[in-house]
């Protein structure tokens, strides 16, 4: 604690007590919104652990498909079938703030032809099963992917909030407020004194007078 370098006057007092009425308040509502925050960070993150796993799970069975593709068709004709998408894949950022944080919210846009029964940018003929197997577990795949990236995204900037309200929850916790109190301390003590010297000059004055008289 360190007293705060003021004059010990009433108003001086007066000024300092709400300036710890509103740093009081103020600490209250930052403790509130750092357990609110860790309660929705705790939730995403579990959230994302799933998800993850899902997604993971998914690309692996996927990719072991495009494995198997690539040791049926040459490399050329793999490349050739998978290089013109009938479909252009676009991503829209929207915000939303929850807590004083910007959670980004994504959802993919669509160029192209619209036959969504139809997502194979190659004919059949030449192509195997493995790779129709690959393409569509992508295609399925693709959503969870987007919305993990989101989960994640949202539980950075929402982790980095948490460090910003913990720290500013500290400062007023552990400095602010207790130089507050203590500096309130002093100026009462010196008005305190400042009082009781005042009464005591009054008696002798008084004793002067009566013996005077």
């Amino acid at each position: 604690m360190a007293r705060l370098d003021v004059n010990p006057t009433r108003m001086a007092l007066s000024e300092l007590k709400g300036r710890l009425q509103t740093s009081t308040r103020g600490h209250k509502l930052l403790k509130d919104k750092q357990d609110e925050l860790m309660r929705q960070f705790i939730d995403l993150i579990k959230k994302n652990k799933a998800l993850r796993e899902e997604v993971e799970a998914e690309l692996g069975e996927s990719f072991k498909d495009f494995l198997m593709a690539s040791a049926m068709m040459s490399p050329e004709f793999l490349d050739e079938a998978v290089s013109f998408p009938k479909e252009n894949v676009m991503v829209d950022i929207k915000t939303e703030n929850v807590m004083s944080v910007n959670i980004p919210k994504m959802e993919f846009r669509m160029t192209g032809e619209t036959n969504s029964k139809d997502i194979y940018p190659y004919g059949y003929a030449q192509t195997s099963a493995e790779l129709d197997s690959a393409i569509a577990g992508l295609d399925k795949v693709l959503d969870k992917l987007l919305e993990l990236a989101q989960v994640e995204k949202a539980a950075q900037l929402m982790a980095d909030e948490i460090e910003s309200t913990r720290r500013r929850v500290n400062a007023l916790e552990y400095r602010t407020i207790p130089d507050l109190e203590e500096t309130i301390k002093f100026i009462r003590q010196k008005l305190d004194e400042n009082e009781r010297a005042n009464i005591t000059r009054l008696m002798k004055v008084k004793d002067i007078i009566n013996k005077e008289k």
